[in-house]
C-alpha cells in the first residue's frame, strides 16, 4: 500500500491567474499518475484560507494538526507518531510538498527503483511558471540542478521534500535508530523528522545514508514545484537551505556519510573566495587600464559564461542567450554566495534561526 502525506499550509492560491489553486494542482497531479496512490492525505496545518474545502472537495482524506508549532516536520511527525505502527513493514509512504505537481510517470518510476532494493526514492525537481524575473532565474537554476543528478545517474546529496517516496521499514528504522542513539536525537522524543533542523529533509537523508540505506533520485521522477516571487523569499528560503545544512553537517559530524557534504561546504567557501578576488581583480584593472583586462581573466569570465549557456540549454534558445548574459548570471551567482556566507556566519555565531 501506497499512502501519500502532503503538509499544507495556507496552499488555497494560485501561481497566477490561469492556475488551479496549488493544492488543486497537487492532488490532480496524483490523480493523474499511471501507478495510483492507494490513500492520500492532506495534512492540514494551522490553515487559515480554504485549503482545507479544496481538499475535500478532491475527495481525499484531511488531518488537522493541533497545537504544531514545529511546521513541516511537526505535522508530519503528528500524522506519523500515532499511524506509522500500524502500516505493514513493506508498505511505501511518500512525503511531498503541497506546491508540488508531479510527472505522471513519477510515481510509476518511483516504484520500479523501490523494486531494485532502494528505500528512498526521491524526485528531481524544475520549477513552476511565474515569478517574473527572479522566477527565471530559479527555474534556470533548477534546471542546472536536475542537469547534474542526471549526470550522476540519480546520486543525490538530499531528498527533496518536494516528493519522495519511503519504504515503512526505513522510516521506523530512523526512529529506533534516534530511540537507541545510533542517530541524533530529533529534538526531545525519537520521531522521524527532526524539529530542531531547519532543513528536515537534509536531515532525513542524513539518517538514512547512517543506517545503511540505498537512496537515489532519478531523472525519470520529475516534478515541478512552486518558486520565489520576491528577492526577499527566495534569500528566505536561500538562507535555510544553506544554514540547515551547515548545521546538519556539525550536528552529525565527520563521518564516511557526510564527508562529501563537508567537502561541498569547503568548496563553497573557496568559490566565494574565488569569486571576491576576481571581481576585485577585473575591478581594478579597469579602474586602472580602462577596459584593457588580462587575457587569463578574459579567459576565465569566457569559460563562466559557456558554463552558464550550456547548463540550461534544456530550457532553450531563450534562456541560453539569457544565460550567456554575464550581467544577469554573474550577479545572480554572487547573490546566492552572499546567502550562503551570510548562513555560515550566522551558523558559526549562533544567531537566531527562524523561517
Amino acid at each position: 500500500m501506497l499512502t501519500v502525506l502532503i503538509p499544507a499550509h495556507n496552499e488555497g492560491h494560485k501561481v497566477n491567474s490561469t492556475a488551479p489553486p496549488q493544492i488543486t494542482e497537487t492532488l490532480e497531479s496524483l490523480d493523474n499518475q499511471t501507478a495510483r496512490p492507494d490513500r492520500i492525505i492532506v495534512l492540514a496545518d494551522n490553515c487559515t484560507d480554504d485549503t482545507i474545502e479544496l481538499a475535500q472537495q478532491g475527495c481525499v482524506e484531511v488531518f488537522e494538526t493541533v497545537g504544531n508549532i514545529d511546521k513541516k516536520a511537526g505535522a508530519l511527525n503528528q500524522w506519523l507518531n500515532t499511524h506509522l505502527s500500524e502500516l505493514t513493514q513493506s508498505d511505501l509512504v511518500m512525503v511531498m510538498d503541497a506546491d508540488s505537481a508531479l510527472n505522471p510517470d513519477f510515481l510509476d518510476n518511483a516504484l520500479g527503483y523501490i523494486a531494485k532494493g532502494y528505500h528512498a526514492v526521491g524526485g528531481v525537481f524544475l520549477g513552476k511558471e511565474g515569478g517574473g524575473f527572479v522566477g527565471t532565474l530559479q527555474r534556470n537554476e533548477y534546471a542546472r540542478y536536475a542537469r547534474d543528478v542526471a549526470r550522476k545517474d540519480g546520486k543525490t546529496l538530499v531528498l527533496t521534500g518536494t516528493a519522495t517516496v519511503f519504504t515503512v521499514q526505513c522510516l521506523r528504522d530512523v526512529v529506533d535508530g534516534r530511540t537507541n542513539g545510533d542517530l541524533p536525537l530529533a529534538g526531545d522524543v525519537s520521531q522521524v523528522y527532526d524539529t530542531k533542523a531547519l532543513t528536515e529533509d537534509n536531515e532525513l537523508t542524513f539518517a538514512l545514508l547512517h543506517l545503511g540505506y540505498k537512496i537515489i533520485a532519478p531523472p525519470e521522477c520529475g516534478l515541478k514545484t512552486e518558486v520565489m516571487e520576491s528577492w526577499q523569499d527566495l534569500w528566505k528560503q536561500r538562507y535555510r537551505w544553506k544554514r540547515g545544512a551547515i548545521e546538519n553537517n556539525w550536528h552529525y559530524g565527520f563521518t564516511r556519510y557526510t564527508a562529501k557534504y563537508w567537502g561541498l561546504q569547503i568548496w563553497g567557501m573557496i568559490g566565494i573566495l574565488v569569486t571576491v578576488a576576481y571581481l576585485a581583480i577585473v575591478t581594478y584593472a579597469i579602474a586602472s587600464d580602462g577596459l584593457h583586462l588580462q587575457i587569463i581573466w578574459m579567459a576565465v569570465t569566457a569559460i563562466f559564461v559557456i558554463e552558464r549557456v550550456v547548463t540550461v540549454h534544456m530550457r532553450g534558445l531563450k534562456q541560453m542567450v539569457l544565460a550567456g548574459s554575464l550581467i544577469v548570471e554573474m550577479p545572480y551567482d554572487v547573490w546566492l554566495q552572499a546567502c550562503q556566507a551570510w548562513a555560515l556566519v550566522s551558523s558559526m555565531f549562533k544567531t537566531n534561526k527562524n523561517w
